[in-house]
């Protein structure tokens, strides 16, 4: 079987690192014998600290093929990663793309290789918010609608897919893959020097310290939302001080709207600072005392961590990390971020509950179905032949 796997931006690439991992890559040479993988870089991130830092972190061999679709509106970067994509579908002819996540890329891909009759894999499917607003929420329909297998995270998102209608043959319950690659890394990360170039650590310790992210347009593309945001944020620092790795659009907006330079000004306990690599980033959240966050998969990662997070967000495509009680919905008015933050002092680092199949393990489970797959005679047109029944199948979704 000749499979495309597709990154395009950093939260894909902590997803396609284990997957590549467990179909035995290494140095662009697969070890499974009916395997032949072609790992493609949309460029949808393509700055150092976006992209090419969490390769060297994540030992993710170099892409066989990038596209450079580089940055632009939704319809402009979806269509130049279809128009970038096509050809080299044309080119390689693989049996099956897969795809992660929900970013542009994801969906682009998805619809280049449906309109060539190439089957589709989407890792970290069914995963729903209920906002239509949110171009994400978009990507994960569309992509799902046209899937021929679906890798699941949790029961929830296999629920949602059986709601919409899609085959239980179809939906494979496997796991969380960017947990994957938080369990291999967690004891390297703790390597990382991060904290002692911020200043928080010293003879005795460490600081307590929360940190912060910011990305989604419902926060940072409007002043009066960001600036409440921002007035929540100093108040917490107050108490304890704020980390903010900064998005290069959220500082752009920072700039535009006037507030830059009151967040970097002398006094200041809201530090911001570049983005980090991967594993600074997390060593950095590994011992924070708190999280602050409108990212998804930062929510699962805080699940994990144990450490408290508030998600600025009226709702979440990841209601799990909620009911495991490590996660907070608060929007992003001030109030309700600061009566979060009183939830969060009361919270202690025993949060250690840990959703089913976020073991480490997800990949393996990803490529044994694949392995199953390849074993039989492949055909592209997925609907028209049975697929294999292996544990996780969502038709024990009841179990």
């Amino acid at each position: 079987m000749k499979i495309i796997l597709v990154a395009g931006a950093r939260p894909n690439f902590m997803k396609i690192a284990p997957i590549l991992e467990a179909i035995g890559v290494h140095n662009g040479k697969g070890r499974r014998p009916r395997m032949d993988p072609i790992l493609v870089h949309t460029g949808q991130h393509y700055d150092h600290a976006m992209s090419q830092s969490f390769f060297e972190d994540l030992g993710i061999p170099r892409p066989d093929i990038n596209l450079e679709a580089g940055s632009g509106g939704h319809a402009e970067q979806t269509g130049k990663v279809m128009m970038a994509f096509e050809p080299v579908l044309e080119g390689e002819r693989p049996d099956l793309v897969l795809v992660v996540g929900d970013v542009n890329s994801t969906m682009a891909c998805s619809l280049a290789a449906k309109k060539l009759n190439i089957a589709v894999a989407h890792v970290e499917a069914g995963l729903r918010s209920g906002d239509m607003t949110m171009p994400e929420e978009i990507n994960r329909k569309v992509t799902d609608a046209i899937a021929d297998y679906l890798f699941t995270t949790d029961r929830i998102a296999g629920a949602h897919l059986l709601k919409e209608g899609v085959q239980s043959e179809r939906i494979f319950f496997v796991g969380n893959v960017m947990i994957d690659t938080l369990v291999k890394h967690r004891e390297r990360a703790k390597q990382s020097t991060v904290l002692e170039t911020l200043g928080l650590k010293n003879g005795r310790g460490f600081h307590p310290y929360a940190v912060v992210t910011l990305h989604r347009p419902s926060n940072v593309d409007d002043s009066e939302t960001l600036g409440r945001i921002f007035e929540a944020l100093q108040e917490i620092s107050l108490r304890l001080p704020v980390i903010f790795p900064c998005h290069p659009r959220t500082r752009a907006r920072l700039d535009q709207f006037g507030l830059g330079e009151f967040f970097d000004g002398e006094g200041s306990r809201v530090r911001l600072i570049s983005p980090l690599s991967y594993l600074d980033f997390l060593h950095l959240n590994s011992l924070a005392n708190l999280i602050l966050t409108d990212s998804g998969g930062i929510q699962e990662e805080a699940t994990i961590l144990g450490v408290p997070c508030l998600t600025l967000r009226e709702n979440t495509e990841r209601p799990i990390t909620v009911s495991q009680g490590s996660n907070r919905l608060v929007g992003n008015k001030k109030e309700a971020i600061l009566n979060g933050f009183e939830w969060a002092l009361r919270q202690t680092k025993s949060l250690t509950a840990r959703p089913d199949k976020w073991d480490g393990r997800a990949a393996e489970r990803i490529v044994e179905v694949l392995a199953r797959i390849s074993r039989r005679k492949f055909h592209p047109f997925i609907a028209n032949t049975s697929i294999p029944t292996v544990p996780g199948n969502a038709m024990v979704l009841s179990s």
